[in-house]
């Protein structure tokens, strides 16, 4: 289980290094990241929040720093496309994708699916879901899909184990973030890693 933001091209982003997407793809988030991978999770998450509904938005900032990152920065409800996937490393067999319409912001829906009778869906195309089933968690690819879908049925204790470990991947991720914004974003350091903490659920312990 790790967790992936959606990724695209940078489209010529200049404000801080980062690496260069040519296609739609999933950027492992953890503590092994480069800075420039780090400035692409930075930069992903600040553009996918920079449009707000009007009433939400503060004045724009003047300078193009400042203009970026309004919406990570001021939005009340933040934004991080991508989610918790889930591989079988021996086979390479993907059981959760996240879909369209999911974040990182909601990954704690996992915790849901551990309790009894849990269910929740993780966007669409593909339609992943993760329901709990006795003492088991059925993992299926794509329920709505044609044909056959990959499914699996992991113990719930080992899907408890492996959330945790994606949980502390973010959270590591977090930190070598803060890391980064001290030494590329230093008058907004502090505001861009606390922004991020809320933009992918560890703002609070839980």
């Amino acid at each position: 289980m790790q967790a992936v933001l959606e990724t695209s091209a940078a489209d010529g982003f200049s404000l801080w290094p980062v690496d260069e997407y040519k296609s739609h793809g999933y950027l492992g988030l953890d503590r092994k990241l480069t800075p420039a991978q780090v400035g692409t999770a930075v930069m992903r998450i600040a553009d996918y929040n920079c449009a707000g509904p009007e009433e939400e938005r503060a004045p724009c900032p003047a300078d193009p720093l400042g203009t970026f990152l309004q919406g990570l920065l001021t939005l009340p409800d933040l934004l991080a496309a991508g989610g918790f996937r889930v591989t079988d490393n021996a086979t390479s067999t993907v059981f959760v994708e996240p879909g369209c319409c999911n974040g990182l912001e909601t990954w704690r829906d996992w915790l849901k699916v551990l309790e009894p009778g849990g269910c929740c869906y993780f966007g669409h195309d593909p339609s992943s879901v993760a329901e709990r089933v006795g003492d088991v968690v059925r993992l299926t690819y794509d329920v709505h899909g044609t044909g056959s879908s990959p499914v699996v049925e992991l113990p719930a204790e080992q899907v408890r184990t492996l959330v945790a470990g994606a949980q502390q991947d973010l959270q590591d991720f977090l930190s070598v973030a803060g890391i980064w914004a001290e030494e590329h974003l230093p008058a907004h350091a502090a505001e861009v890693t606390a922004a991020l903490a809320r933009a992918l659920d560890l703002a609070s312990a839980r």
